[in-house]
């Protein structure tokens, strides 16, 4: 397992590339994580380390909470989590991570809430058609139908597809391009949506699958690469035609003299006869 990053969805916006692209994009604000506390195999079964996101005041914490953070002497975050991770020497407690983790990554996986919906009907829930919008449905037009069966079984199934609470889920969206990361302001720009409203917390880890598309940068590079080639190109060309223009002026003149020969000579015979 990866250690992830935990941010807040600030927004979206859009990207303009120099090749003409605009891409879509979503913002986050990186939180600042720190290691709490180093999980050992022998007392565990397990390797790994607890990492904290996020600042909170004292007075918000429980007395179990207080007594947890003091004893580790660590000041009190908002967010824990735990990574499972077999190298354990690369970090100690109080040591930071940030988004050099993600630094040569291209795609990420992003996990969150989703907006919260409300009690919502079985065609909005669930895009059912409905039934009939004719006069001879009575005031039904969106109800879903039958639900169960006859006096046996007697009863309606776990997990139909009814009426009910939608979104508010944690919801995972898998390979986003990474299209910047602001290392200075702690920013990360994902292309697309990512799942929630603003100010939603996202987790944030590196791709699981693996991914072989082109990425923008990627795409940015080719064009300056393929402008590079076409004005060398062009340049060669120059070149080739500076070398041939003197060997024409040289043909030409060459031309001209053995003109003015021929016209000397044709005086001379005239003159002679």
């Amino acid at each position: 397992m990866t250690i992830g990053l935990i941010g807040k969805k600030m927004g979206m916006s859009q990207r303009f590339f120099e090749n003409g692209e605009v891409i879509p994009v979503t913002i986050l604000k990186i939180e600042k994580a720190k290691v709490i506390e180093i999980i050992n195999k022998e007392k565990r079964g397990y390797s790994g380390i607890l990492v904290g996101y996020g600042h909170v005041k004292n007075s918000k914490l429980t007395k179990q909470m207080k007594g947890f953070f003091s004893k580790k002497s660590q000041e009190p975050k908002k967010i824990l989590k735990e990574f499972r991770i077999e190298n354990q020497d690369q970090f100690k407690p109080g040591s930071e991570i940030n988004l050099n983790i993600l630094k040569d990554k291209k795609f990420v996986d992003v996990r969150s809430k989703s907006i919260g919906k409300g009690f919502a009907g079985s065609m909005k829930r669930h895009n059912f058609s409905g039934l009939r919008a004719s006069h001879g449905v009575s005031i039904s037009h969106r109800s879903h139908g039958s639900t169960g069966q006859n006096q046996d079984p007697g009863k309606v199934f776990k997990g139909k597809k009814m009426a009910g609470h939608m979104g508010d889920k944690l919801r995972t969206t898998l390979g986003l391009e990474i299209v910047e990361s602001d290392l200075t302001n702690n920013l990360l720009y994902l292309k697309g949506s990512v799942p929630g409203s603003k100010n939603t917390y996202v987790e944030i880890r590196e791709a699981v699958k693996i991914k072989k598309r082109e990425t923008v940068a990627e795409r940015v590079k080719k064009y300056f690469s393929n402008i590079e080639e076409m004005k060398s190109s062009k340049k060669d060309k120059k070149e080739a035609k500076t070398k041939e223009q003197p060997e024409k002026k040289d043909e030409k003149k060459a031309d001209k003299q053995t003109v003015a020969k021929k016209e000397d000579n044709k005086k001379k015979d005239t003159e002679k006869k």
